[in-house]
């Protein structure tokens, strides 16, 4: 068989490279789009009453990052934000890409533990936040940990006298030092630092550059037909690269109008946003599509302006994408597939792609990049449907985890190619399923959760010998987080397991549950056998 035989018979494929990688910055991206269309509506946040024109929400940038340089901040220092879907958020994420200041998100969900070690491992300058969220108080526990993070020279919440204190400091610097500002960046600088819990122990810092995240956008925009006259709606959280790069950068690239419902997701607000603002295109995970859906006055609402949207986070189940399609009339939703060390889009389907692919597949590969399905023994490409594990390569992949070159070297092989951990398999078409993880991450509701890092926190309760944590099955959230926990004492309260997380680690790491155990199953070699414990707890809890 010859080279071109064989090669279609792999589980390779690179994307179409027919519309050129876009080589600006960031800001220098925002600043042709406002040229473009500077009347066109750019954001609106419903729960602030905010709706700006591209040329208004140009100038409440660049007051901010005048504010910021004003502030001291230089090229390459670290920001950290760290609150739920805000107008001020959006404001920070372009003006520290207009000044080259590294951004790094923190989840609003993360708590005292969580954030010191973001904060510490990051190196952050300054700490900006919401002052409260839900029944959070950012301020106290900023107060608690303060003094553990000496790196932070102050901390600036949000509607407060120190946000308008920073904002009028801004008058001290001109549009001229902003713009020379910006003209000494290149694309290639790292400008966001994202916190994933990967597979073991502490969450590490995906570090993504301009070039990184603004294609991204730009490409996942592309792939839903996106133009100056689209109005997306963002329910999705913009910490994670579903909001801000997928959202924010999809839109801001296009000329199209950002619209976040609320601060958080709540499906009437939602439903509200589209059928208020003539939303086009909409965002969410499936379990956000199935709240939707289910919710008592969908009816009430007129959706027929919404023609596309991503599905992203999990498996999409084929009755609710019947519903989204009839219901909601998203005849051109798409599936997407990615992590947040790709920036995160590898793959996505398209707006013709037919009913099984969008629903057994995430798509085929996304422009500019290219993946391969390998065995994970031999490191060989396997041929088209056989499972192996999924490979990317390209410019989405992240230039690395910040500060650590080790799991950098781990995660990147000397080739470039991005080892995801999951297990895949490509069909003769080049569409590719997600078929399980080699690795024990778990997955609860889109949120990635690392076993270890939860057994490293356990391990401080003063009752607790040994604990294991594994995903167990839950129809709601996919899996939910279970914890076999070996004590002193030789009994096991649950409830004492769980409020000593609480307020300490995020609400989604907190085991669901807690089992008391003797011993852990265990290889010859002393390896704890997960896939038993996995098993035991399906049945002790008849799941």
């Amino acid at each position: 068989m010859d080279d071109m035989g064989m090669r279609r018979l792999l589980s390779e494929a690179s994307g179409s490279t027919v519309v050129a990688l876009l080589e600006d910055t960031i800001d220098a991206n925002l600043r042709r789009t406002v040229a473009a269309w500077p009347d066109r509506e750019a954001l609106i946040v419903r729960h602030q009453a905010i709706r700006w024109t591209y040329r208004q929400l140009d100038e409440r940038i660049d007051e901010l990052a005048r504010g910021l340089m004003a502030s001291g901040l230089d090229v390459g220092d670290r920001l950290a934000l760290w609150s739920p879907n805000r107008y001020e958020w959006t404001l920070l994420q372009y003006a520290t890409a207009r000044i080259g200041v590294i951004m790094v998100c923190i989840n609003p969900a993360y708590r005292t533990t969580e954030l010191s070690f973001a904060l510490q491992h990051s190196g952050s300058r300054v700490l900006f936040a919401a002052a409260t969220f839900k029944s959070s108080d950012y301020r106290a526990m900023w107060d608690e940990i303060a003094a553990d993070c000496p790196t932070v020279e102050r901390a600036v919440f949000f509607e407060s006298p120190e946000w308008n204190d920073l904002l009028a400091l801004g008058s001290t610097i001109t549009a001229g030092a902003v713009a020379e500002r910006g003209a000494s960046l290149k694309n290639t600088d790292s400008i966001n630092i994202q916190y994933t819990s990967g597979t073991t122990g502490s969450p590490k810092g995906a570090t993504l550059s301009h070039r990184n995240i603004l294609n991204n956008g730009f490409f996942v925009g592309e792939t839903c037909g996106y133009t100056e006259l689209d109005r997306v709606c963002i329910p999705v959280p913009f910490y994670h690269c579903f909001g801000m790069v997928m959202g924010n950068l999809g839109c801001t690239t296009h000329g199209a109008c950002m619209v976040i419902p609320n601060d958080a997701f709540d499906p009437l607000t939602v439903l509200d946003a589209v059928a208020q603002e003539r939303c086009t295109s909409l965002y969410g995970v499936p379990t956000m599509f199935i709240a939707e859906l289910a919710h008592p006055d969908f009816e009430r609402y007129e959706l027929g302006s919404l023609r596309t949207g991503i599905m992203a986070g999990a498996p999409c189940p084929a009755e609710v994408m019947k519903q989204v399609l009839d219901k909601m009339h998203m005849q051109e939703v798409t599936i997407a597939y990615g992590m947040t060390e790709t920036s995160p889009v590898s793959m996505q389907t398209v707006a013709n792609d037919p009913f099984d692919k969008r629903v057994g597949t995430v798509g085929r590969v996304h422009p500019h990049v290219e993946i391969r399905i390998i065995d994970p023994a031999t490191g060989e490409t396997v041929e088209r449907n056989t499972t192996g594990e999924f490979l990317t390569r390209g410019y989405s992949v992240m230039s690395g985890y910040w500060n650590e070159p080790d799991k950098t070297a781990q995660a990147i092989d000397a080739d470039g190619w991005m080892h995801t951990g999951d297990l895949a398999v490509m069909d003769d078409d080049g569409y590719v399923a997600i078929t399980g993880r080699s690795k024990d991450l778990i997955i609860r509701g889109g949120e990635n959760v690392s076993p270890r890092e939860i057994e490293e926190f356990l391990y401080g309760h003063p009752d607790v010998v040994d604990v294991q944590v594994v995903g167990v099955p839950d129809p709601q959230h996919g899996e939910e987080v279970c914890a076999f926990v070996k004590t002193k004492s030789g009994t096991v309260d649950p409830e004492d397991i769980k409020a000593f997380c609480r307020g300490r680690i995020a609400h989604f790491k907190i085991p669901r549950y807690v089992l008391s155990v003797d011993e852990f199953p265990m290889t010859v070699t002393g390896k704890v056998q997960k896939y038993l414990l996995r098993e035991e707890a399906n049945k002790r809890l008849d799941l």
